[in-house]
């Protein structure tokens, strides 16, 4: 009976820490929506969202200069995360941040002269536009109990700071200081997919897929299964950088998507703790990005591509839950006119047919928790784009 007895609390601790997957998941949630306050100016997102119910993400400062990393906790007011080039800098947390005891990453710029002037991956999620406009150089961050602090690099000058876990990893790229003859101007310097520790100055390499020279790591679960990309010195997420999305577990590279007709834009975005996988690939001759489509990979199952919207052509899936709730997009051609997607049983629903009674328009979600709380970017009754919170009522 001592035997059994323990084997039944084993199996409840089990279940508490990673909640069984469902597969029919019932009629569709109906949700309350709330739109968040900015840190000044009227365009914000919200990018991810935990278990404790903090969504970060990004907003602009009053007259929309510039956007600073934002958390708002609970709902909120949004806190500005600063920068550390000070207040005038620019910074962002863009992938799902998944630490539950107040650990966030994203990027910022610096002060210091980038001596490569690239146009490193930082640039569209901080300017909005694919060029170093500032000609300073951008590494990752971590920020925990109000400080902001550079996670290191390979030796290069810039970093990229995307996901994180409760056991305080953060996974990224960072510069090295080879000059790889594969990159694709105008950037000069390898750079590696890398996990940072809990401590600080600890950062360690991802394997490439044989044949690659440059990777990026995008996320990671609580047990230490990261994901990410592998390719050529191209423009880190995304082109040719993302000719293979992997999976990292036990220190080995897995490819999980295979041929899927385009040798670019393979990005995994999230993995929860069963190790599911979601994210985009693109489609052969799109180079662009203008048809990218979502799929999904279970160590069962392999890959299932996730369909958009009825008259759409493009999809991302860009969260997942421990439940398998997944959320991304769906949109026109070229990633226009989008519309925010929860998919159940594999088919899509625009989340804003699900709202009660929330008089903007949902048009992005960005990131699911496991009370199937979603955030993203909606465009407000007042004109404003802002970020929301969408609670579910059943």
């Amino acid at each position: 009976m001592k035997v059994l007895a323990l084997l039944i609390v084993i199996l409840v601790l089990a279940g508490e820490a990673v909640p069984a997957r469902t597969g029919h998941r019932g009629d569709p949630p109906t949700f309350t929506v709330t739109n968040l306050g900015s840190i000044g100016g009227t365009i914000s997102r919200g990018n991810s969202i935990n278990n404790s119910g903090w969504i970060s993400g990004f907003s602009f400062v009053t007259g929309n200069a510039r956007r600073h990393a934002t958390l708002w906790i609970n709902g909120g007011a949004a806190m500005d995360l600063g920068s550390l080039a000070g207040p005038s800098g620019y910074s962002s947390v863009v992938w799902p941040v998944k630490n539950n005891s107040g650990l966030i990453a994203g990027i910022t710029q610096t002060s210091l002269d980038d001596p490569n002037n690239e146009n490193w991956s930082c640039s569209p999620f901080l300017y909005g536009v694919a060029e170093n406009i500032t000609g300073n150089t951008c590494v990752g961050f971590a920020w925990q109990d109000g400080q902001m602090r550079p996670l290191p690099t390979l030796g290069g000058p810039n970093g990229f700071a995307a996901g994180a876990n409760n056991r305080g990893q953060i996974t990224g790229w960072a510069e090295t200081n080879v000059h790889d003859m594969t990159c694709v101007a105008p950037q000069v310097l390898q750079f590696l997919p890398v996990i940072w520790g809990s401590e600080t100055g600890d950062v360690s390499k991802l394997p490439l897929i044989t044949g690659d020279t440059s990777g990026a790591a995008t996320g990671i679960n609580d047990r230490g299964e990261a994901i990410g990309i592998s390719g050529i010195c191209d423009q880190a997420v995304g082109r040719y950088t993302a000719a293979h999305a992997v999976v990292w577990s036990g220190g080995k590279a897995t490819e999980i998507v295979g041929n899927n007709g385009g040798p670019f834009w393979d990005t995994p975005m999230a993995i929860n703790d069963r190790g599911d996988v979601v994210g985009f690939v693109g489609i052969d001759g799109d180079i662009d990005a203008n048809r990218l489509r979502a799929f999904q990979w279970t160590r069962k199952d392999g890959v299932r591509y996730l369909p958009p919207i009825s008259g759409d052509v493009f999809s991302k899936a860009l969260g997942i839950n421990n439940n398998g709730q997944i959320v991304g997009i769906s949109c026109a051609e070229g990633g226009v006119a989008c519309k925010p997607v929860l998919w159940l049983d594999g088919l899509p629903i625009n989340i804003n047919s699900l709202a009660s009674g929330y008089p903007g328009v949902m048009v992005t979600a960005q990131d699911i928790n496991d009370d199937g709380q979603i955030t993203g970017r909606a465009n407000a009754a007042s004109g404003e784009r802002v970020t929301y919170l969408a609670t579910p009522l059943n």
